[in-house]
């Protein structure tokens, strides 16, 4: 049967070369790239988000005091992430560098709650990041104005859908972010003929659902299986050293997720964004040209922080996680009342 899953590395990457993506840290092994599961123990926490729960680790910072207001940020990962990954790492980064830290699984995913599981919805991510800063807001230490929002991969262009409706984010940055919009996203799924079967595909599995309560599922990511919705190499999640052996994570995504994924299209958002942004990108990124676009789009104080390195080295590579840490707390700084 043709393959209706595997997108296009070379447009994926844009300007950066195929192999860039696809290619593993230099001597990479757990000694040399960061964990979450290595860091200091975090609260549990849990809040109301939607028509059901988010639970989130919350990291304090460094110099922590119950009777003084900190600066807070929510984290958010690639697409099927959960918070002991990407999430958690630089939840621990930014708690070292001040602030309080909290890193979310999304519903759907992980401890929190929805049904289907591991389904896909850019909207409710979104609603979810705002109930976040919810959460935060309410609590007696946290700075009301200071509250920002941090999304690393897919979650770069979530925190666009979450910062154009709520103004109360005083700052966003995104990393290594996946910037879709319509007009790309042909170039990543085989063409519009390929758009279009994932969609009947979707469609389907979504009456199926509601039809006999069967979430059909396929792999997100794999470094030769057709069926899965990212195919690789794929180093970070099939390393049982790096991303692939958190526990908590499921690498699966539910099949009725193709029409709100493939509808993600966090360019559209940019241009209704006047809180301060900032943007850390590289050539081997995905999609360096959406970031440099949506730099452009974008409404408020904007900094693009332009490095080097491949895109999973911003998930857990000491060297990049430190580096976007460091801007981003920096900006945050700079722009939090």
């Amino acid at each position: 049967m043709p393959n209706l899953f595997r997108p296009t590395r070379r447009a994926f990457l844009g300007q950066a070369t195929v192999a860039a993506f696809g290619l593993s840290l230099p001597g990479v092994s757990m000694a040399t790239t960061l964990s979450a599961g290595n860091g200091p123990a975090p609260q549990k926490i849990r809040f109301d988000a939607g028509d059901s729960f988010v639970v989130g680790h919350l990291y304090l910072p460094d110099g922590y005091s119950a009777e003084r207001r900190h600066p807070a940020v929510v984290i958010g990962g690639s697409l099927t992430a959960v918070k002991e990954q990407m999430g958690g790492i630089y939840a621990i980064e930014m708690a070292r560098r001040g602030f309080l830290a909290l890193a979310i699984d999304y519903r759907h995913y992980g401890e929190s709650g929805g049904e289907p599981r591991q389904y896909e919805n850019p909207e409710s991510k979104a609603e979810d990041l705002v109930a976040a800063v919810s959460y935060l807001a309410a609590r007696p230490d946290v700075r009301p104005s200071g509250i920002g929002l941090l999304g690393i991969c897919t979650s770069g262009g979530t925190v666009l859908y979450a910062a154009a409706r709520d103004r109360r984010i005083a700052a966003i940055a995104s990393v290594a972010s996946h910037l879709a919009e319509p007009s790309i996203t042909p170039l990543l799924y085989g063409g519009p003929d390929g758009v279009a079967r994932r969609r009947a595909v979707g469609r389907a599995a979504r009456e199926e659902f509601q039809r006999s309560g069967r979430n059909a599922l396929i792999p997100s990511y794999h470094d030769s299986d057709q069926s899965a919705s990212h195919v690789g190499p794929m180093p970070y999640y099939m390393d049982k050293a790096r991303g692939g052996g958190v526990a908590q994570w499921t690498n699966a995504l539910s099949v009725m997720s193709w029409e709100p994924w493939l509808d993600f299209d966090p360019v559209s958002q940019a241009a209704k964004i006047t809180a301060p942004a900032l943007i850390v990108h590289s050539d081997g990124c995905a999609l360096p040209d959406q970031a440099r676009k949506v730099h452009g789009l974008l409404q408020g104080p904007k900094t693009l922080h332009w490095t080097s390195g491949d895109h999973f080295a911003f998930y857990d590579g000491p060297d990049k996680v430190r580096e976007a840490a460091d801007v981003t707390a920096a900006h945050f700084r700079r722009h939090f009342a």
